[in-house]
């Protein structure tokens, strides 16, 4: 059947945080000692990988991590909790980083993601970005000129769902004008991206390497499933 509409992910899909240790040279421990390269690299660990929950947490703060996509407070308070357990006790210090984290000019393309949404939008095959995430992404695409190939975007801070709720799927197959059978998601996460195939949407799972590791993942899914 023919693919008339692709979703795709954002964070692990179409771009990703990549490390970057400029961001850790002004940061003190407890004791307000530079971090050692060990830390640094956890530190790095922790915050590129922000599906899994990397600290303990109880209460209001398990609350705000469980429910962190759909508030950007929430996700605010419960990152800073988690930088402050993973060794940057200074609140100016946490900010700072935290706001790197949320930063849409931080966050970099793979290397195939402008020649697929390009390639796609030339072929009057529709484009949609949906994504857990409490921030605004629209920016790192506007700022790279990927936004004139995305038809819609749902980010699920601004829609009240997360994945893998059938429910936000179905507010971007809505917007897109396209059947579920008739639209691929493409994403990381099997569990979370492929919860469309619950609506009848056909899947394709990449892996969130980095983008210097991943040059045509994107390529390679699409072909697969004979969209390109």
């Amino acid at each position: 059947m023919t693919i008339q509409a692709v979703m795709f992910d954002f964070s692990g899909t179409l771009f990703r945080l990549e490390q970057d240790e400029t961001w850790l040279d002004d940061l003190t421990d407890h004791e307000g000692d530079p971090l050692d390269i060990e830390a640094q690299a956890e530190l790095m660990r922790r915050m590129t990988a922000p599906v899994t929950q990397v600290v303990e947490l109880e209460g209001e703060l398990q609350h705000a991590w469980e429910n962190r996509d759909l508030d950007p407070g929430l996700h605010r308070k419960v990152y800073l909790e988690v930088l402050r357990q993973s060794g940057i006790p200074q609140v100016e210090q946490a900010k700072a980083l935290y706001n790197r984290l949320i930063d849409p000019a931080e966050w970099t393309p793979y290397p195939d993601t402008e020649p697929v949404l390009k390639t796609l939008a030339d072929r009057g095959v529709r484009v949609g970005v949906l994504s857990n995430i409490a921030f605004d992404i629209r920016p790192a695409f506007a700022e790279r000129g990927l936004d004139t190939y995305v038809d819609d975007f749902v980010l699920s801070f601004e829609v009240g769902a997360i994945k893998p709720d059938p429910a936000i799927f179905r507010m971007l197959l809505d917007r897109l004008g396209t059947a579920p059978e008739r639209t691929l998601m493409v994403g990381d996460s099997r569990s979370a991206d492929g919860g469309a195939r619950e609506l009848g949407c056909p899947f394709a799972l990449v892996e969130p390497l980095p983008t210097a590791e991943r040059t045509d993942g994107l390529l390679t899914a699409l072909r697969e499933h004979a969209v390109l």
